[in-house]
């Protein structure tokens, strides 16, 4: 049987570093997925999915008694947007800085764009590639909400792993 490869997705030749990749997707969070990612998580802090907790203890701004969206939710779903550019046909290795620069609520539409801080040969896996990219997650109007590097292992085009 041959292998058969997707058409789309970087492979390691495609990353150099300096590089800026706009992620074409958006998605926009609902009280549906915070609530049952956090619920499904085991996530206890009840700002993510009790509405009578969060209005009593978080009535100001920016929260306005609001649920909070988790931020690990927000992670998976800035970590998604960046997948088709960027990690499609490797395996991630690494998370480092994350910071979570503003709240996400219920109706926020995310977007994401990455810079390439370093890609270089593995020294350790023939036909693969180290990537270290820096990606940001932001709302429509540009205010940043996550801030992240992810290290993956990425396949050179035609290799499989051996």
């Amino acid at each position: 049987m041959s292998e058969v490869s997707p058409s789309q997705g970087k492979y390691f030749e495609d990353f150099r570093k300096g590089q800026i990749i706009k992620h074409q997707l958006g998605r926009t969070v609902t009280d549906v997925d915070n609530i049952w990612f956090t619920l499904l998580t085991c996530n206890t802090n009840p700002v993510h999915f009790n509405e009578d907790y969060a209005k009593k203890n978080f009535p100001g701004q920016p929260f306005n008694g609001r649920l909070l969206v988790n931020g690990a939710l927000t992670f998976a779903i800035v970590t998604g947007l960046s997948v088709e550019d960027t990690s499609k046909h490797g395996l991630m290795l690494g998370l480092s800085n994350m910071k979570m620069v503003h709240p996400v609520f219920a109706g926020d539409t995310l977007y994401a764009r990455s810079e390439v801080i370093e890609a270089r040969e593995s020294k350790s896996r023939k036909g693969m590639g180290l990537v270290t990219i820096r990606t940001v997650g932001y709302k429509p109007d540009s205010t940043s909400v996550i801030e992240f590097e992810r290290t993956f292992l990425v396949r050179k085009r035609g290799e499989i792993w051996k």
